[in-house]
């Protein structure tokens, strides 16, 4: 197919930009959006020169859609995204994939042994920053890593309401640090609570990898600067990514070098990249076992902080 024929279900602030960047990709086409808020969703519509619907399964009714994009509250992304599967739809879930493991299980179950592939949005993982950083730990210019250290902390985003910090925020990094190491975590740690939320606004989180390698996560809703850094701690060098800037600063015993490239969005790299994957028939690099994967290890953290002990992540494979 020339361009890959897209929906997307719910159009707040993630699905407006989804919108956004469908209606501008050369292998996209925005078909139509769908919201319980007719207005938002007609606003959306008619910006991109697409139909609107606040029925969902319209919206799965039409033929000219191959793909969903599912950016609707957490706690509708199973139903939604099954309804979808059901519907021989392709499929990209917002991060978390879903609220709780059952429902994730059952997306990742849904999307096994048919020619439909599912995403998870783990927006993180196509920041050019973080892949020039993978490729730095993997020539061995930093030598042999001992520490990943992600900080993702800013002021409560209002626009969730429905899970706390851990499965909105620290997620991704316990995602990267899975994807930086290429290895499932070992045993977890963790320290969270919530100072002002219904969910915990804040966690603390120690991931135990093989060998020397550890990972450290530290997220909140309540430090009022914006920080999306992380720094990777080796033999020979230390560096430090700035997820918003992308740039990347090295230092060794020699010299402290800050590394610039062009700036590119991640989310117009991270639909582009599902959009050619569903044209060559091909998994997206980002799956929904990665998203099950995430939010088992999001549950084993909630649990360590809870419990006060260090636990062995739950694994469905």
């Amino acid at each position: 197919m020339d361009k890959v024929g897209f929906g997307v279900i719910g159009t707040g602030f993630w699905g407006r930009n989804h919108s956004r960047v469908f209606a501008e990709l050369p292998n996209t086409q925005l078909v139509a959006v769908c919201d319980i808020d007719s207005t938002r969703a007609r606003e959306v519509a008619d910006r991109h020169g697409a139909e609107w619907y606040t029925d969902s399964e319209r919206l799965l009714e039409r033929a000219d859609i191959d793909a969903v994009s599912v950016c609707t509250p957490t706690t509708t992304h199973a139903s939604v995204s099954l309804a979808a599967l059901s519907r021989g739809k392709h499929l990209l879930v917002e991060k978390p994939i879903a609220d709780n493991i059952e429902s994730a299980r059952k997306i990742y179950e849904a999307s096994r042994g048919h020619d439909l592939f599912v995403m998870t949005g783990f927006i993180e993982r196509f920041n050019p920053g973080l892949r020039r950083l993978k490729n730095l730990i993997e020539q061995g210019v930093l030598g042999e890593v001992v520490l990943a250290f992600a900080r993702r902390v800013g002021r409560w985003p209002e626009r969730i309401g429905d899970v706390g910090v851990v499965k909105d925020s620290a997620i991704h990094d316990l995602d990267l640090m899975r994807y930086l190491f290429n290895e499932e975590p070992l045993s977890i740690y963790a320290r969270a609570g919530s100072l002002g939320h219904k969910y915990e606004d804040y966690a603390e989180i120690m991931l135990k990898f093989s060998g020397i390698r550890t990972g450290f996560v530290e997220a909140n809703w309540l430090t009022p600067r914006k920080v999306r850094t992380l720094t990777v701690t080796g033999k020979e060098a230390i560096a430090v990514l700035d997820f918003i800037t992308q740039e990347i600063v090295v230092e060794n015993a020699n010299e402290t070098v800050t590394k610039k490239h062009e700036w590119a969005e991640p989310l117009k790299a991270e639909l582009a990249h599902f959009a050619s994957r569903i044209q060559e028939g091909k998994e997206p690099d980002v799956t929904a076992y990665d998203g099950l994967r995430a939010l088992e290890i999001c549950e084993a953290v909630l649990v360590s902080a809870q419990s006060g002990t260090a636990l062995v992540p739950r694994s469905s494979s």
